[in-house]
């Protein structure tokens, strides 16, 4: 479990292509390597990934086919970040809303307005059926960071960050077009998809 609350962000060193998979290792320092062990779970942008290897400051993860289709992780190359968060341990403080690292889909950075002292950004989710779970005012994972959604358009939603999330994060780096990992949260999931099957079940909806 992972409380979105990103640490900090890790440059990727090394991407070997092995036999229908991938090992990534990046470079942590500090609390993020404090501790670890092999098997622990470390959050890439927001994507639960295990523990391989552990060389100094260098530690190793390896990467499904799927895991590289349905995330941004796939697009990665030697030299770009990613936000880290390390697992949940109990007694931790949960500072935004409890997330689990399983990836939902993508999301395009559809526009990025910057003021002063914030940024907004604009998503657009891949298929319009996904909107269901976009609430005003809900928590959403957007690489690996617990937000609030704010405002919901018919395609598309945004978020705003405060400097603290731009400095600590990707997200004062990112650029319109690009991917990012989405993780709906799993109560509004839940509620939406129960409410959806019941209307199915009594013929309301088609």
């Amino acid at each position: 479990m992972f409380t979105g609350i990103v640490q900090g962000t890790a440059e990727v060193v090394i991407i070997e292509a092995k036999e229908s998979f991938q090992t990534h290792t990046i470079r942590l320092c500090g609390e993020m390597l404090s501790g670890l062990a092999i098997g622990a779970s470390v959050a890439h942008n927001g994507c639960c990934l295990t523990v391989t290897k552990i060389a100094g400051d260098l530690v190793s993860f390896d990467l499904m086919q799927a895991t590289l289709k349905l995330t941004n992780l796939g697009t990665l190359r030697v030299g770009d970040r990613v936000n880290i968060e390390r697992a949940a341990k109990f007694g931790d403080e949960i500072g935004g809303h409890s997330m689990s690292g399983h990836i939902s889909t993508t999301a395009k950075i559809d526009q990025i307005i910057d003021t002063p002292n914030n940024r907004t950004i604009w998503f657009k989710l891949p298929y319009d059926d996904a909107m269901k779970y976009i609430l005003a005012k809900g928590y959403i994972g957007v690489d690996g960071c617990s937000l609030t959604i704010g405002e919901v358009e018919a395609d598309r939603f945004n978020v705003h960050l405060i400097p603290e999330t731009l400095n600590r994060t990707l997200f004062g780096q990112r650029k319109v077009g690009e991917s990012v990992n989405i993780e709906f949260d799993p109560q509004t999931q839940a509620i939406v998809d129960t409410v959806e099957r019941v209307l199915m079940s009594k013929g309301v909806v088609a």
